[in-house]
């Protein structure tokens, strides 16, 4: 399942009951955001993040962020901020997120 990949990805990362290993972490979340999980695209942003490429990154958040995840919008402005994502993208985003908000409420 989405979650079972999802959860294996945090368990590499300090190794809990699995070998601690950062590259199968993220095979997990890749899986896991392939099919829609919002925190494991967050989570690769985050790692695009830590390396310092912060276009990929963005590109991450923006999708996570438009399946209503809270944490990618404030890294989206952070980004926005400092100049690694337009005004545009940013706008984008914040939308995409409030209707990903509106649909949750309505179910």
């Amino acid at each position: 399942s989405i979650l079972a990949l999802h959860n294996l990805g945090y368990a590499c990362v300090p190794g809990k009951g699995v070998e601690k290993d950062m590259t199968k972490a993220l095979q997990f979340w890749t899986k896991a955001a392939m099919q829609g999980h919002a925190e494991s695209r967050y989570n690769l942003g985050c790692d695009e993040f830590q390396k310092e490429n912060y276009h990929r990154a963005a590109r991450h958040y923006l999708i996570s962020a438009k399946m209503g995840h809270k944490d990618s919008i404030e890294n989206i402005k952070k980004l926005f901020m400092t100049g690694f994502v337009t005004k545009e993208q940013y706008d984008d985003a914040l939308k995409g997120y409030q209707d990903a908000l509106e649909e949750t409420k309505s179910h």
